[in-house]
């Protein structure tokens, strides 16, 4: 372990692309082979592979506990090396100065302590495992062991980087690798068939979800139509949760972006149950009422609200809140069918066969919209077929009218590239909303932010009272120099100060953009902004003169009318 975290160092410290490539995959060779595949994990910063349904339970309080014990600081200390370093790992390394490792220890001890850990009920259960792990461990190896727990190295290595470390150490051909881990969801695994020079072997696994394919954003309908002087499939996109849904015998599942399995939607599971044959398919879970979809702000009341197997089974079919919330899956890719992977397949391929898939299913056929097809929970994706910039504009526009957020535009000859962003898939959104608001706290940044002052949180106006009240918070948007100067500006200008926390007085005005408004109890002013970012700084903008609360609520229910803000 040792030598992992000293490599670890040495990786942190070069910026370079192929250097950081060239000493891990090196690294990766000298190793025993099992050991490398525990490394290769650890270097993608998860205690656990992807395919596996573990997670530590370890947050950020049960490490201060561990480091409490160990060090035993004075009070305060813990607090002022954090706010100096801005990373839990590194705060680690320091607090523990002077500490000797009690015994060696291995890459697989660690892995194992991980496993102990997961299995743990309880910080009364964890806090003993990991303060045995830490106690063990040099403050080197603590320090990074650390970062594996907090799911971040922050040593510039990310997973495909690591694809690439593979690829160097084992002379095997990167899309090799890259399919491979796509496959088995398991970088050990992928290392393992690598050094075996077996990367063929590797196959897909049902309720094993594979990276989603994602689409640029385009400016406009002129720009977009460039791409694809063949024409493009156009459909609309729904505001709701993209979900990858696989199916074996009488087994359904459905997964989100994230590759977690998503539970709250258990209606949508016997439809799915009962298609025929084995399947992956991609589509996007929507909130569905009459004839159209609901915006997210009714949809997300479903999120986080779960259906027992009991219910299931006493009650089939019933859903908690499906009479206030509805949902439809609308379904628009076919990954797989039957043995058959359709990765590389063409999109009207792939079309083609999810037709004749939901043809028993789906009442009316495909071209229908979802609402003309007899309310079944399964609906397949509205396409059209558009040839210039006028007629995805005229598509753009009934989708907007229809409440949604816009359109997808396709190249029907487009392969599945899992987990890749490119120009086969363009997506044009409606114009965000804006907001003028003052920052009134601000928070301590983390990584390469540590050490200044870049979480800003945000308010607006109450009208006709001298009061602001809470409604979002920010932290993307502002290059370096701006963070840089803003820092020193807060710092002059704190009214209190708690913990990594500033509130401050109410003197800088930025521009905030949002996919739309939420009601929520998290903010004083009753709503929360999904999505928010920094648009710009208004130095030009009083603070008299920021939106109020009015404002917000009349975009609110805007977006209630029309799906989004």
């Amino acid at each position: 372990m040792r030598r992992f975290a000293r490599l670890c160092e040495a990786l942190a410290a070069t910026t370079k692309k192929t250097e950081k490539v060239r000493l891990a995959g090196d690294y990766l060779r000298s190793l025993p082979v099992e050991d490398a595949a525990c490394a290769a994990l650890f270097f993608t910063g998860r205690p656990f592979p992807r395919i596996k349904a573990l997670v530590l339970g370890v947050g950020a309080s049960l490490v201060w506990q561990a480091l409490a014990r160990l060090a035993k600081p004075e009070p305060g200390v813990l607090e002022a090396v954090y706010r100096k370093h801005g990373d839990l790992g590194a705060m680690t390394e320091e607090v523990l100065e002077g500490k000797q490792a009690a015994e060696a220890l291995s890459l697989e001890n660690v892995r194992a302590a991980f496993e102990r850990l997961a299995a743990r009920r309880g910080a009364s259960q964890k806090l003993p495992e990991l303060e045995a792990l830490l106690r063990r461990a040099c403050r080197l190896e603590a320090k990074y062991i650390v970062k594996i727990i907090t799911g971040d190295l922050r040593i510039g290595l990310k997973e495909s980087l690591v694809e690439e470390a593979i690829a160097h150490a084992f002379d095997r051909a990167l899309p090799e690798v890259e399919r491979a881990n796509m496959l088995t969801g398991d970088i050990g695994a992928t290392l393992r068939l690598a050094a075996a020079g077996r990367l063929d072997a590797a196959e897909l696994r049902l309720f094993n979800p594979i990276g989603f394919m994602l689409a640029s954003p385009a400016e406009s309908a002129e720009e977009a139509m460039e791409y694809f002087p063949e024409g493009a499939f156009v459909e609309d996109k729904y505001d709701g949760i993209r979900a990858q849904a696989h199916k074996r015998g009488r087994e359904a599942r459905l997964f989100s972006r994230t590759l977690d399995e998503v539970k709250e939607f258990p209606e949508l599971l016997a439809p799915l149950e009962a298609l025929p044959g084995e399947f992956i398919l991609d589509g996007e879970i929507v909130g569905w009422r009459g004839d159209r979809a609901l915006p997210f702000t009714e949809f997300q009341t479903r999120l986080g609200r779960r259906q027992s197997e009991a219910q299931r089974e006493l009650w089939p079919g019933f859903a908690i809140n499906d009479a206030d919330v509805p949902v439809v899956y609308v379904v628009f890719d076919l990954l797989f069918c039957d043995g058959k992977l359709l990765l590389d397949a063409p999109l009207s391929e792939r079309r083609r066969r999810l037709e004749t898939l939901l043809a028993d299913v789906v009442s009316g056929g495909a071209g229908q919209r979802p609402e003309a097809r007899g309310g079944s929970k399964l609906q397949l994706a509205r396409t059209s077929l558009c040839h210039t910039g006028g007629d995805l504009q005229l598509a753009f526009e009934r989708a907007l009218a229809r409440g949604n957020e816009g359109v997808m535009a396709k190249a029907p000859d487009s392969p599945y590239a899992s987990g890749r962003r490119g120009r086969y898939w363009l997506k044009l959104k409606r114009p965000m909303a804006t907001l003028d608001v003052v920052v009134t706290a601000v928070e301590c940044g983390h990584g390469k932010r540590r050490g200044l002052l870049s979480d800003y949180t945000f308010s607006v106006r109450v009208p006709g009272e001298d009061r602001l009240v809470t409604i979002g918070k920010a932290y993307s948007g502002l290059t370096d120099a701006e963070i840089l100067e803003l820092t020193e500006h807060f710092k002059q200008h704190t009214v209190d100060e708690r913990g990594f926390s500033r509130r401050v007085e109410p003197t800088i005005v930025i521009e905030v953009a949002f996919n739309n408004i939420q009601r929520s109890d998290r903010h004083e002013s009753g709503y929360a902004l999904r999505f928010p970012r920094i648009v710009r700084l208004r130095s030009d903008k009083p603070v008299s003169e920021i939106d109020t609360l009015d404002r917000v609520k009349q975009l609110y229910h805007g977006s209630l009318i029309t799906g989004g803000a």
